[in-house]
């Protein structure tokens, strides 16, 4: 069975002829279907059953019931790839930030005369892949040059895909004020993955009024929120 964190059809087809989209966390495992219909029950033994991605590299070949490499583009030879027979999907382990785009499923039947395509999913599948940011965190640089006032920096580290907004909410007992900085971001060059951060020198430390700072991050409609930074 496909859980739920694995992998989230998240949409279908909204528009005819778009492509029906899923979602997939990081290094794990995305669920490609077919969507073919076996009315006439026809043994994998007589079928070709193979996935290309947007730039028609094959990813996956079964032929005849088989596994067969000889038309599987290179890099995905070595990959940790799956067919479930029960349900027509080809399951892609691990998933990687550079596997996102179009998936696209063709079935041939081989008869007497040679193969004949039966079948061709249409629209392909869009496959995005998203990983979790890790929580906001709010450290206090070590370069404060004076007691009026004080560094802060909030990071987080690890997502996918890059954030819309990081912001320092500023909550008192009678507001709450939004202060928008310029964010840090860096990509790593392997996973794709990126880390953010942002700084914020408050110098309201002076007022005896209890107040509470709080980093908010926001990716994907979603946004996280850091713990609270009590003064």
């Amino acid at each position: 069975t496909m859980g739920l964190k694995s992998i989230l059809f998240v949409m279908a087809l909204l528009l005819s002829g778009a492509a029906a989209a899923i979602k997939t966390y990081f290094n794990e495992t995305a669920y490609l279907p077919c969507q073919f219909i076996n009315s006439q029950n026809i043994s994998l033994d007589e079928l070709v059953v193979f996935w290309q991605n947007q730039e028609k590299l094959v990813v996956y070949e079964l032929y005849q019931g088989k596994e067969k490499f000889d038309n599987v583009d290179p890099k995905y030879k070595n990959r940790n790839i799956s067919f479930d027979e029960e349900n027509w999907t080809l399951r892609l382990h691990n998933v990687e930030i550079k596997d996102q785009g179009d998936y696209q499923c063709f079935i041939h039947h081989k008869g007497p005369k040679g193969l004949v395509p039966s079948h061709k999913m249409f629209p392909p599948t869009k496959l995005l892949v998203i990983a979790n940011f890790s929580q906001p965190e709010i450290m206090e640089g070590s370069n404060s040059s004076s007691k009026s006032y004080r560094n802060l920096t909030c990071s987080s580290i690890q997502g996918y895909p890059q954030p819309e907004e990081m912001y320092f909410l500023l909550t008192t007992e009678n507001s709450t004020i939004k202060y928008s900085t310029t964010m840090q971001k860096s990509q790593d060059n392997i996973t794709e993955l990126y880390n953010v951060s942002i700084s914020w020198s408050y110098s309201g430390f002076h007022d005896t009024t209890n107040r509470s700072i709080i980093c908010v991050l926001c990716v994907s409609e979603m946004c996280l929120f850091s713990k609270p930074y009590d003064i």
